[in-house]
Order: structure tokens, then sequence, then C-alpha cells
């Protein structure tokens, strides 16, 4: 996995550690993380850890699209099932190195533009918006910005600024910062993560324009649940972490057990809202 420290892929990880107690007698299980999200070496050295264990399968959520194809292609010539998730590995990447890996994930332009088309409804034509994005080099975060640039040209807003945050809490805080006194007629923020919409929330509330400018965000983590009910964030996309994970696992079992022919694979993204999430409390 990517980043431990983010609430999405502990989702993940305890997603995976279920489904492996369900299926004790199928697998056992070795979950890894990085500690943030920029660390590709150290994720680059866990696929290593693992190719020399010999373990029959990896399913990984690559930190970087581009930089993660040759360990992954490296495990599959040693005769491992590689199953990418969440963060699709780059197609030419992947061709250049004549690999062929299945994705099992979201589509994330298409999360996103659903959760741009909401914050749309509150939008007038003209209006300034941000985006704060991820960490380049990842194509979700790539496919995110595009889909909410998708959104945006729809309703006719106005992106004025689209700056990386690499996926972190303290950089979108200060990012946002930074952008509050260039725009003071700022409208709205589009984070590609929820933990950069808590940053984006943070520096809002230290400059007294929570309720002027709203937020959205991506991955439905629980803080960002919170500001939702709260009123401070507007709706995220929940691309079900821990659902990716099992989906992942059960696709290298299939592979490993039954010869399933590799295929990628799309899996939901919902959109939550302050009403989905009263009305996801009222149903259970």
């Amino acid at each position: 996995m990517k980043s431990l420290a983010n609430a999405f892929f502990q989702t993940m990880e305890e997603g995976a550690k279920t489904h492996q107690q369900q299926h004790s007698a199928d697998y056992d299980l070795v979950a890894n993380g990085i500690e943030n999200e920029q660390d590709v070496p150290k994720q680059v050295e866990l696929m290593e850890q693992m190719i020399a264990r010999k373990v029959d399968a990896i399913v990984v959520a690559p930190a970087d699209s581009k930089a993660l194809v040759p360990i992954c292609k490296k495990a599959q010539d040693a005769g491992i099932v590689v199953i990418n998730i969440d963060n699709k590995l780059d197609v030419d990447a992947l061709k250049e190195k004549q690999a062929t890996i299945p994705f099992v994930g979201p589509d994330n332009r298409k999360g996103a533009r659903m959760v741009g088309e909401y914050l749309a409804k509150s939008l007038k034509p003209g209006d300034q918006v941000a985006i704060i994005g991820g960490l380049p080099g990842a194509f979700n975060a790539a496919q995110r910005q595009l889909g909410f640039e998708d959104a945006m040209t729809e309703a006719k807003a106005k992106v004025v600024t689209a700056q990386a945050a690499d996926w972190d809490t303290s950089k979108a805080s200060s990012i946002v910062s930074a952008i509050l006194p260039q725009y003071p007629q700022l409208k709205a923020i589009l984070c590609a993560n929820d933990s950069m919409a808590v940053g984006a929330i943070g520096a809002l509330t230290g400059a007294n324009r929570v309720k002027q400018v709203l937020v959205v965000g991506f991955d439905n983590i629980p803080a960002v649940q919170q500001l939702i009910k709260d009123g401070k964030v507007l709706c995220t996309a929940d691309q079900h972490g821990d659902q990716i994970a099992v989906e992942g696992i059960e696709f290298a079992l299939d592979i490993l057990q039954k010869k399933a022919t590799p295929q990628d694979k799309e899996l939901p993204v919902d959109l939550v809202t302050a009403q989905s999430l009263s009305s996801a409390k009222a149903g259970g």
C-alpha cells in the first residue's frame, strides 16, 4: 500500500486483514505500507523484499505510476502474480517494459467529475475555484484533476490556480493559506484527497473564510465525514478502500488457483454528502 498514515489505506489494510481471517486456509497475508506517499524508493524496497521471500502474489497500490513499473515487471519475471490496485500503473511505462498487469480499482476521473458536478450546483458561471492536486507522477492524481476540470468547464467556473500538495495535509494547508489572500473572491477548493481537504479547512478556519469557500474531497475518510456533517466540507467520493483490497486479493487467488485471465476490473465510486451520511445513519 501507499501511506499507512492516511486513513484511506488504514481502511484498505483492515479490509485485507478481515478477508484473510475469513479465508485463513486459502492464503497467508503480509500487509505493508510506506510512511508517506512520497517515499517511492521505500515502496520499491518493500517489493524487493517480497520478491526475495518468493511470495505467490503481490497486490500493489503504487505510490508512483511509472517508478513502480520496473519492480512490478521484475516480480512477474520471478513468477509472481502482480495485481495493480487503487492507482493505475502508467500505460506507456508498461508497454516499454512489455508488461501486462491488471488494474483493479475505480475510475478516478469519473469519481472526481461526480464530486465536481455536485459542487457545481452551488456555483455560478464565472465563479473562481482552486484545485489542490495529489502527487505529480501518480495516475490517480492526474485523473482526479482532469475530472475536476471536466466538471468546472461544464459549470463555466474559472479555475484560477491548480497546485500539487502531494496528498499531504500540512502542505495543502500551506498552499491554501498562500492562495486565499491572492483570490479574495474564491468560491471553492477541490481537493484530490480528503487529507488535503482537512488541510484546506484548517487554512480556511485560520483565515475565517470557512463559510465563504466550499471544499470538496475524495476518499471518504472518517475525519472528512465529520466535516461534512458539520457543514464544513460539501462532499467527497467513496472508492471503498477495504473493497479494493478484497477485490485485488480475490483476483490474485483466482489467477493462482483457477488460472483466471488477468484483465482490468473497474470498481464503483460513490458520492458522499451530508444527505447520504444521514440516510446511511438512519438506515443503519
